[in-house]
């Protein structure tokens, strides 16, 4: 299994080819979000796990744990961004990577709630394909385990896509 992880990513595949494999392979999710980690590495910094990944939709799960609280007991606001960011960004990149690049021009985070035990961040987008600049907004909802929005992240993602 390593020595497949290993020559897939010698050969820089897209972050779809990569999720693709990788979701199928034991602790698969939990694997893709190490990998990506070490590319965006302030992105590993929260304990996350990919669900879903496809065309226009993502879903992050942030696990609980005493290194995402904060001192009052519930989930650190920035931990709440970082899902958020990296919900909207999985959702952007998945469409374009191999095509184009993606960076990111505006974050901004509502807290709705007191974020408490595992949440799942979910976007849902239409990212474009065709070449040229395009300032995309995506927004990422933030729930806790009984559906309750928590927190809502809006993002604007500038898609650079090359002519093929």
């Amino acid at each position: 299994m390593i020595a497949l992880v290993e020559r897939m990513l010698a050969q820089r595949p897209s972050l779809s080819a990569l999720w693709n494999v990788i979701r199928h392979l034991p602790n698969g999710p939990k694997l893709f979000f190490k990998l990506l980690g070490t590319m965006a590495p302030y992105t590993g910094t929260i304990d996350a796990e990919v669900r879903a990944l496809e065309t226009g939709h993502t879903e992050v799960v942030l696990k609980d744990g005493r290194r995402m609280r904060n001192h009052l007991g519930s989930v650190h606001a920035i931990a709440l961004m970082n899902l958020g960011e990296v919900a909207t960004g999985l959702t952007m990149m998945y469409v374009i990577d191999g095509i184009g690049r993606g960076i990111i021009t505006s974050l901004k985070m509502d807290y709705l709630k007191k974020a408490r035990g595992e949440i799942t961040a979910t976007c849902d987008a239409h990212i474009p394909t065709t070449p040229g600049k395009h300032d995309v907004t995506i927004e990422a909802h933030l729930r806790d385990a009984s559906g309750e929005i928590v927190a809502r992240a809006t993002a604007v993602w500038r898609a650079s896509i090359v002519q093929k």
